[in-house]
């Protein structure tokens, strides 16, 4: 089976910057794409809890809550006793593990639409539901007493781009149901996967752009980079089999618990954490952990959850 035709972009992009080829965005671009991407996710989203939504969301809800706050605790300790790294550090780095990259869903929810694998539409909820939690945890480890939470604007952490729009999208989905929402769905539907595609051509500019980073931070932070979410992945896929998901729906929280924020976490951790080294956990998660899921790990979290429900359904 051929390179599935996104994930190609991405290697594009990537070999591209690699051998000295100039890709120029043009201004907004990224962010246009970043809010097509938020809004398509959301609405479909809402329109799926309009037909889905029942009393049992409110335990997975919780569930995927405490995953958020898992996930930190155990890159924590990780980053300090085998990296070394001071408290700052390797707090802010626990918490862009701990949030998610709405790009890495995307990818994954293309290739299940792609392969036609069924899961639970009302995922993006839970996307909303892993963004927050584990910044305002990462802001707490950097504190013995936790003295430094107070620099968390709540506000804005909540308010962030990400939070709105998906959380926008869908509340507009969940309230104009699918006749409703049949009017601008189309649009979304048909051209996500081509926003996805410039998406991912850019993801892979700046993932070869931060590669001297990698190389200068030496062997554990590509180590930390790879082992953790397959960490993650094991936690979110037992959850998810835990919680009955569908064959998608396992592969989809794996592919969360495996997720690292390169977006919502450095604007939140850079002005309430503004002494940590902020290159660390970005080269970590764009340069390593994304690419890492983009090219590998999400097909193994789909094998493994197809095997799962083959075998155990």
């Amino acid at each position: 089976m051929g390179i599935d035709i996104v994930v190609a972009f991405f290697l594009f992009g990537m070999a591209a910057t690699l051998i000295g080829g100039r890709i120029e965005f043009p201004r907004g671009l990224y962010q246009g794409l970043t809010l097509f991407l938020l809004l398509a996710i959301g609405l479909k989203g809402g329109v799926a809890l309009s037909e889905h939504a029942s009393a049992r969301l409110i335990p997975q809800a919780l569930v995927v809550l405490l995953l958020g706050l898992a996930l930190p605790f155990i890159a924590y300790p990780i980053l300090r006793k085998f990296g070394q790294w001071d408290r700052t550090d390797a707090a802010a780095t626990a918490a862009h593990y701990g949030s998610v990259s709405v790009g890495t869903f995307a990818v994954a929810v293309a290739l299940l639409e792609s392969r036609g694998v069924d899961y639970e539409a009302y995922f993006p909820l839970f996307v909303v539901l892993l963004e927050v939690p584990a910044i305002a945890l990462g802001i707490y480890l950097a504190s013995r007493r936790g003295a430094e939470a107070s620099a968390l604007n709540w506000r804005s952490l909540l308010l962030n781009q990400g939070c709105v729009l998906l959380l926008g999208g869908l509340l507009i989905g969940w309230l104009a149901g699918v006749e409703g929402s049949a009017k601008v769905m189309s649009m979304f539907e048909t051209a996500f996967h081509g926003a996805l595609a410039l998406f991912l051509l850019y993801m892979g500019c700046q993932a070869a752009r931060y590669f001297p980073e990698v190389v200068r931070n030496g062997a554990f932070l590509t180590s930390f980079a790879i082992v953790m979410p397959l960490i993650g992945a094991a936690v979110g896929g037992l959850l998810a089999v835990s919680m009955d998901f569908s064959t998608g729906g396992v592969a989809l929280l794996a592919t969360l618990g495996a997720s690292a924020s390169y977006i919502a976490a450095p604007a939140a951790l850079g002005v309430a954490l503004p002494k940590a080294n902020l290159s660390l956990p970005l080269t970590a998660s764009l340069a390593i952990t994304f690419p890492f899921n983009v090219l590998i790990g999400i097909p193994i979290y789909l094998s493994i959850a197809t095997y799962i429900h083959t075998q155990f359904a």
